[in-house]
């Protein structure tokens, strides 16, 4: 498990950490602000794709090896990042990185719920997911310092050595009996499990949960400079707080869904709903920004445990369900970034999108609703999975979608 948190760490910090860098990267490769910016959402985009196109590529085939080829990636990438000589070989870097991410999650979600007993499954997919949100903390403090310091390529330098470490850690840690065998017998087995509604649903509602979180988080700067008055020296540690609240979310998210996944789910979107509206109407309040970002942090990265198992046990199991959850949640920040800046054009002021933020996520809260009632589950901790899936953590999806039990040696 540590080796997977390891490699989520390091894709983490490859998402994170180019925030902090974009202005040298910028003056270094002679390319304007926003053409830095394209290798931000060039990136999230990739990521969008990728999770579904790698997982389906690599459909039936065993995934620990699968799991070190997407490390082995994610190295090459940032190894190309760092030695880039101009901006076309920066952003190919970040495409070729970005590739591994999603299915590196996805697949590795999987491989995560075989390594514990049943009732920790979500726990096991929160500690994998726990590299993520540690990176998250650190990713542009780490990138600025590193870079000041030594250049915005040693950061790459430290991220591409990081890698290889993980590398070299899923390949010796994790077990080959959690990750002999593929995800389904074949992609058409994969896709059919997307006649599920209850997948279409949790999906759904994955994307308007992160879509509401991201859609504030993108402009919360402005919220802290215009609004509440914070120093632009401010944004730094007011980010780590967020931060720090999406690592305790992640936790505690975790632990809930594992005794009850629905109802975590739905008190942790309701939580959130309530965390941005709360948060545009004391926006201007310092205290209470502190506060409410530790909140929106904690709420909005506690669907991620549940979320997964939710989707990947309506699916019978198969990775390609636990990679379109994270091409799911890239397309509802793509969404929410878009919604948020459309009421900043419109002059509605720089704490509109917390509002918008309140309005996605309650939609989602509404649509994670409809899936419990229509899947007849009151409680995800039941030990049925939706759908009519056993909830196994260390189950493995056969040819016909049905989950046998895969067990160690």
């Amino acid at each position: 498990m540590p080796a997977l948190a390891l490699g989520g760490f390091g894709i983490g910090l490859t998402e994170f950490v180019i925030a902090g860098l974009l202005p040298q990267v910028g003056r270094s490769l002679h390319v304007s602000t926003a053409a830095a910016g394209w290798l931000i959402s060039g990136y999230a985009l990739t990521v969008a794709v990728g999770a579904i196109a790698v997982t389906a590529a690599t459909a039936g085939l065993p995934q620990k090896p699968v799991l070190v080829g997407l490390v082995a990636l994610f190295v090459a990438g940032n190894l190309l990042s760092a030695l880039a000589p101009d901006y076309g070989v920066m952003m190919l870097g970040r495409v070729v990185a970005a590739l591994c991410h999603g299915s590196f999650f996805g697949i590795g979600s999987l491989v995560a719920r075989r390594l514990v007993p049943p009732e920790r499954a979500s726990r096991a997919v929160a500690t994998m997911f726990a590299g993520l949100t540690v990176a998250n903390v650190l990713g542009v403090p780490f990138g600025a310092l590193v870079g000041e310091r030594w250049g915005w390529r040693a950061t790459f330098w430290a991220i591409t050595a990081i890698g290889a470490v993980a590398l070299v850690a899923i390949a010796v840690l994790v077990p080959a009996w959690a990750g002999a065998k593929g995800g389904g017998a074949d992609l058409r087995t994969q896709l059919r499990s997307f006649r599920s509604t209850q997948v279409w649903l949790t999906l759904t509602a994955t994307a308007l949960g992160y879509g509401g979180m991201f859609g504030a988080f993108s402009y919360l700067a402005y919220t802290f400079t215009r609004v509440a008055g914070f120093s632009t020296t401010d944004v730094a540690w007011l980010l780590m707080v967020y931060g720090t609240g999406l690592v305790v979310g992640n936790i505690a998210g975790g632990r809930g869904a594992d005794r009850d996944r629905d109802l975590t789910l739905i008190v942790s979107l309701a939580g959130l709903m309530t965390t941005l509206t709360v948060f545009g109407l004391l926006a201007s309040s310092r205290p209470a920004s502190v506060i409410l970002v530790f909140l929106l942090g904690v709420f909005g990265f506690a669907t991620v445990p549940g979320m997964i198992t939710r989707v990947t046990d309506a699916a019978g199991g198969v990775p390609l369900a636990a990679s379109a959850n994270v091409s799911a949640s890239n397309v509802g920040n793509a969404v929410g970034a878009w919604a948020g800046g459309l009421v900043i054009s419109a002059g509605w002021g720089y704490a509109a999108p917390l509002y918008v933020g309140a309005g996605i996520v309650g939609v989602g809260l509404g649509v994670m609703g409809v899936a419990v009632w229509v899947g007849g589950v009151v409680g995800g901790g039941s030990g049925v999975g939706v759908d009519g899936a056993s909830d196994r953590a260390s189950g493995e999806a056969t040819g016909d979608g049905e989950i046998v039990e895969t067990k160690g040696p």
